[in-house]
């Protein structure tokens, strides 16, 4: 199959089209054991769970939470509940790498907004986690154990009677959630057609074809870029996908590049920080056992891309196949399902670049330069408008700019979201006739969308802009700081009337903290050469000391409180705007 999904009323009848025979899931645990579920097998399979919801009273309509490791029970689950007409949702599942205190609050916030019938966990999912779920009222949470689901063998060829309900195409499909990394994750409700637009446009200007396609997959479900771009699409377009967790990714990133070769997938999503994280973490000198000659589009969706590296990855792995036409770039939100732009897959040598003016640029004013001009900053496009979506940049005040010009970005789309569940509040504030206010700086040029970074994070330095992930690069690229765990934030001077700049950076290994005034007196050096401000504080840590979002990226509020919390003398007040 390749291209159009539009000719199907919701997500089941989509799946119930797919060729019987063809593989659809890979669950790969390890070397010595995967286990392989064709089209037919997961039909079956995600009957069977909705008979298993049924019986425990679910219904049309009904919120359905499924925390559940990655694997392929956890997606029959899901969509056995939307089979049922059911609302289903993914909530991040319990590991070490989540700080404890911030998943049991997330986890009692989001369970009680979406006031859910039922909860389905695993055999493993902790006891003492349990009295932080709410459900529906006048559920107990003692239900939450009816549906400890587990990997039972299903007898292939007998479907069960399910409950009837036909499901329109303007019914609630799922709930995603907003992969914020401050405050409360917000419930973002999609409908079948919604959906299907989504995955129209997407399938369009990446040429799906099940046929030939295959996606490799470490992205959590609970995502909208595992969710909707490494399940919904190749559910809905017959497309094979190699899964595996994303835990086991971060221990072992190395299996990346093994699973792309052994099943020569073709296509992938990841986030900014995976494109320096696997070449760093796999061990070079088993790089040429691997062959990456199959990948047509490795996909970078953050807010921004970052093109050193995205050029990291070319440059390790362009020796064993890697094309530098492979490495993509996307623009992406749950509050738009998922992709608003997309690079052009097969042409040139990835995303457009441009250059521009540092000291322009911190006016909001983009005049391009050559490469290497003194003062330059790099921007790398996001790609172009996918059909169907519409961008404006806007300013503070609010009016319309022109391209090169930075500011707000605001979208208009068929793919669009009515609102957050249950919260009328943060709608009123999102949403202004028909436009979402992303919350992203952007800018337009040669009808491209370069995003800048998040407009709460903007730090205001001397009356002028300063982009704390344009620091945070630079303090990365040094050496003994840990990929991707740095903060750069703003702390108020009252004495200047402006913000001093913090950093807060993770080193490789605590026993450099041993060299922190050395370090530091580079990393000063490194920011002032590179954007020409000067950092005021830097907080050197051990690993693992930023507190991560449950998507994985650096929590900017939550680090934030923490180092207050160990730093008194830096007051309350001071941190406000951080």
């Amino acid at each position: 199959m390749t291209g159009s999904v539009a000719g199907f009323r919701n997500l089941v009848e989509a799946l119930d089209a797919a060729p019987a025979e063809r593989l659809f899931v890979t669950e790969w645990i390890d070397e010595d054991e995967r286990k392989d579920v064709t089209f037919e097998e997961f039909r079956t399979q995600t009957r069977s769970q909705a008979a298993i919801l049924g019986e425990h009273g679910i219904r049309a309509g009904d919120r359905v939470i499924v925390i559940m490791p990655q694997s392929i029970a956890a997606m029959t689950t899901f969509v056995g509940a939307m089979t049922l007409g059911a609302v289903p949702a993914f909530l991040a599942y319990p590991n070490f790498k989540i700080e404890p205190s911030k998943y049991r609050a997330g986890l009692a916030g989001v369970t009680a907004n979406l006031k859910a019938k039922i909860v389905i966990i695993d055999e493993a999912f902790p006891d003492d986690l349990l009295s932080h779920v709410t459900l529906a009222s006048g559920v107990s949470s003692d239900q939450t154990k009816l549906l400890r689901a587990s990997n039972a063998d299903i007898v292939s060829g007998v479907l069960p009677t399910l409950p009837g309900h036909e499901l329109n195409s303007d019914d609630l499909a799922f709930i995603q959630h907003s992969a914020g990394t401050t405050g409360l994750q917000k419930g973002v409700a999609l409908t079948h057609a919604t959906v299907l637009r989504q995955l129209d446009h997407l399938a369009e200007a990446l040429k799906i074809d099940g046929n030939k396609d295959r996606i490799y997959n470490w992205l959590p479900l609970y995502h909208d870029m595992g969710l909707i771009a490494c399940f919904m699409l190749p559910m809905v377009n017959h497309t094979p996908v190699v899964m595996q967790s994303p835990l086991d990714w971060v221990m072992h990133p190395e299996t990346m590049l093994q699973i792309i070769s052994e099943y020569k997938c073709t296509l992938s999503w990841m986030p900014n920080f995976a494109f320096q994280f696997v070449p760093r973490r796999s061990p070079r000198s088993r790089w040429p056992q691997y062959d990456l000659s199959s990948v047509r589009a490795l996909i970078n969706c953050s807010e921004p891309v970052r093109s050193s590296s995205m050029k990291e990855f070319e440059t390790a792995f362009g020796a064993i196949g890697l094309r530098s036409s492979a490495v993509q770039s996307s623009y992406a939100m749950a509050e738009n399902v998922f992709a608003v732009t997309q690079s052009v897959v097969g042409q040139g040598a990835g995303p457009a670049r441009v250059w521009a003016d540092g000291q322009q640029f911190r006016v909001n004013w983009i005049i391009p330069v050559a490469e290497g001009a003194p003062g330059a900053v790099s921007f790398t496009s996001s790609g172009r408008l996918l059909p169907g979506q519409e961008v404006r940049i806007v300013s503070d005040v609010g009016s319309v700019l022109p391209p090169r010009y930075a500011g707000e970005i605001l979208l208009k789309s068929d793919c669009l979201f009515t609102g957050y569940y249950n919260r009328p509040d943060l709608t009123e504030e999102a949403l202004a006739d028909g436009w979402y206010r992303t919350g992203d700086l952007g800018f337009m040029l040669d009808d491209e969308l370069y995003v800048i970074g998040r407009k709460k994070d903007l730090l205001i330095v001397g009356g002028e802009n300063v982009y704390p992930l344009d620091i945070e690069e630079i303090v990365t690229s040094h050496a003994s700081i840990r990929d991707g765990r740095v903060i750069a934030m703003g702390v108020y001077n009252p004495d200047l009337g402006t913000e001093d700049i913090v950093v807060v950076a993770e080193v490789e290994r605590e026993e450099l903290l041993d060299d922190a005034t050395t370090i530091e007196r580079e990393i000063r050096n490194l920011v002032i050469s590179g954007l020409g401000v000067a950092i005021k504080t830097i907080f050197l840590k051990p690993p693992k000391w930023i507190v991560k979002s449950t998507a994985g990226k650096a929590a900017r509020s939550a680090t934030r409180d923490k180092l207050f919390r160990e730093h008194r003398e830096l007051r309350a007040e001071t941190l406000e705007k951080a």
